[in-house]
């Protein structure tokens, strides 16, 4: 039995990384949720999580995966029947339409390649052919997971305003979220979505929605069934979160300390950070000969980068390597991408010797594998960082 030494270096792109500091503010006894103590708590999380959002309207939090801030978004705003437009950019998007048709509302789905994020001009032109105004809500993942790839959301909320179209804006942030710079309020996104195991260094288990004024009157004459997620107990005078259920007390002790870190360091200065070691993994990709998934510089996401192996290779085995081999932890390829490529998140709380060691280790990898490749992707990460 090989008995591994050191820490495991994790580098999906959630769960991520939990800093000491998170893990010892939540290391303590239960609290009365109803009580003086925890209502502090809950105000400068819900304080907090409007400024990490950039925004002025209200942040509810869930006990729930990211999924669960999704069915709240449609289930608050949308009826059976429904129409919502999404963009096709890779498995995420894939499973929220999924989810959307659960619910007997009808997907308007604009096809896309998964190496592009959403196309602002389709967007545009297909609102524009919309003249009842059937479409309810436009709905776009942000930071597309499964693909490294970034959609560019403020020409999405432009494309929305050219159409004139009424249609809500709801964007899935959960993984770009505290690692890239996200706008609600100049996006005018009225339901952004959020997780707490990627950019906010927490365990899974927490989910958010920030709701502008515009979603919340929606809700008000939405006629889709719910309870659990139901604005109206949430949210009773449209501006005040409140909990409906017992809230995960623990991890909001997490997330306060997560905020005050990521105060502490200053939200330009975390995105710069995610930029830089987001670089790094790109020139060591492009040293090694091989491919980056998202095919436009524009769109390269931050959080992730999803890398391509030569055809008659196997990314899994690569992964394998890593793990057994080296205790570091990458993601696959996802769907239509399994075996064919890797993840390397780059996301919460990491530093440049975090990111080197583990591209390090992946062209060890490369070279152990016998996946075609040439030598100094690491070099070319060291001299990238070391001019910066």
């Amino acid at each position: 039995m090989t008995h591994a030494r050191g820490r495991q270096f994790l580098h999906t792109p959630g769960p991520t990384v939990m800093p000491d500091r998170i893990l010892r503010a939540m290391d303590r006894p239960a609290l009365d949720h109803r009580g003086a103590e925890f209502r502090n708590l809950a105000d400068a999380c819900f304080g907090g999580l409007k400024r990490v959002f950039q925004t002025e309207s209200p942040v509810l939090i869930y006990p729930a995966a990211g999924h669960g801030a999704w069915e709240a978004a449609l289930v608050n705003t949308c009826s059976p029947g429904d129409v919502v437009l999404m963009c096709e950019t890779g498995a995420f998007s894939d499973w929220w339409k999924e989810m959307v048709e659960a619910f007997g509302i009808t997907v308007e789905y604009l096809p896309g390649d998964w190496r592009h994020g959403a196309d602002p001009d389709a967007v545009e032109a297909h609102l524009a052919e919309d003249k009842a105004r059937r479409i309810k809500a436009v709905a776009v993942v942000h930071n597309e997971t499964s693909t490294g790839v970034l959609s560019r959301a403020a020409e999405i909320r432009h494309a929305i305003d050219n159409a004139g179209h009424p249609a809500l804006f709801m964007l899935d942030v959960i993984s770009s979220l505290a690692s890239m710079d996200v706008r609600v309020d100049e996006w005018q996104v009225d339901v952004a979505v959020g997780g707490s195991q990627k950019g906010l260094m927490l365990p899974p288990g927490m989910s958010f929605t920030a709701v502008s004024e515009k979603a919340f009157r929606a809700s008000q004459s939405a006629r889709q069934s719910r309870s659990y997620w139901d604005w109206t107990a949430l949210l009773p005078d449209g501006r005040t979160p409140a909990f409906t259920c017992t809230p995960a007390i623990n991890l909001m002790f997490g997330l306060r300390e997560a905020i005050d870190m990521l105060t502490e360091e200053g939200l330009d200065n975390v995105f710069a950070r995610h930029a830089r070691l987001a670089e790094a993994v790109r020139r060591a990709v492009a040293a090694w000969g091989l491919e980056l998934w998202s095919a436009d510089p524009r769109e390269h996401s931050n959080s992730v980068s999803t890398i391509l192996v030569p055809d008659g290779h196997d990314a899994n085995a690569l992964r394998a390597c890593c793990l057994d081999r080296f205790n570091v932890v990458l993601a696959g390829g996802l769907q239509r991408l399994n075996g064919k490529a890797f993840r390397i998140g780059h996301l919460g709380d990491l530093n440049e010797p975090m990111i080197l060691g583990t591209l390090a280790t992946v062209e060890a990898a490369l070279g152990a594998t016998g996946i075609p490749h040439t030598k100094g992707g690491i070099v070319a990460a060291i001299d990238y960082l070391a001019g910066e």
